[in-house]
């Protein structure tokens, strides 16, 4: 059995319930840590004086260190937005993977930090209704801002695993692809898609669900993805 190491970060405060009813925790965001990586993301997470944390961090060997109580708001998602939700912190649980990402020499994610990562989420899955579609990397929610956990990121993987949704490849189009239709379904998905462009939103997409083309571009394929996507939410 996986052990996790409590490692705990004073970073965190309540969560907040939206409007009149209870707090809801009903998404599960994936990040990197994006440092150099002689630089300890443990440490940093924890420093009062970085204003940043998350629930959980797994390391490269796979070791999984809980930073915040699930049941207290941690720092993680910053400025972001999914399906109407603003304080996307109030209702989520934050992972941190440790990998040195875009900047620093980004790479795979090890075997054992991904077979970490899916004893974590079944776990957190089976305690709080968090819904497949709702299973997101923090570039979906923050498609301006961010990029983690990146196109290499086994997103197809994990939902074998029953980790969030990956599209079903029963829809084909032979239309042109429209920028309209687009932006209506990443709407419908869940994206911000009046505050960020066309690029971005398109690009966020591709990352998790298309990562082997990550340009922004309205593609055929990229359109079909979508809709089969929209279609396997609907099933």
């Amino acid at each position: 059995m996986t052990k996790i190491t409590y490692y705990p970060s004073t970073n965190f405060n309540e969560r907040m319930p939206e409007g009149t009813g209870p707090v809801k925790i009903d998404i599960l965001v994936i990040h990197y840590t994006g440092m150099i990586p002689e630089n300890s993301a443990l440490d940093w997470l924890c420093n009062p004086e970085s204003n940043v944390s998350a629930h959980y961090l797994i390391d490269e060997k796979g070791i999984i260190f809980n930073l915040v109580p699930v049941l207290m708001r941690a720092w993680h998602a910053g400025e972001s937005y999914w399906r109407g939700a603003t304080d996307i912190n109030s209702r989520s649980i934050g992972i941190e993977l440790v990998n040195p990402g875009h900047d620093f020499g980004y790479r795979d994610f090890s075997l054992n930090q991904v077979n970490s990562l899916i004893y974590l989420a079944k776990i957190i899955l089976s305690q709080y209704p968090i819904p497949p579609r709702n299973v997101l990397g923090h570039s979906d929610i923050s498609p301006a801002r961010k990029i983690d956990p990146g196109e290499r990121f086994p997103w197809k993987q994990l939902a074998k695993e029953g980790i969030g949704l990956w599209p079903n490849k029963k829809r084909s189009n032979n239309t042109e692809p429209s920028n309209k239709q687009v932006i209506s379904m990443l709407k419908s998905y869940g994206y911000d898609t009046e505050n960020n462009s066309l690029s971005d939103l398109v690009t966020a997409f591709q990352r998790h669900f298309r990562p082997e083309r990550c340009d922004g571009i309205v593609d055929k394929e990229t359109q079909v993805q979508l809709e089969n996507l929209i279609f396997s939410v609907a099933e």
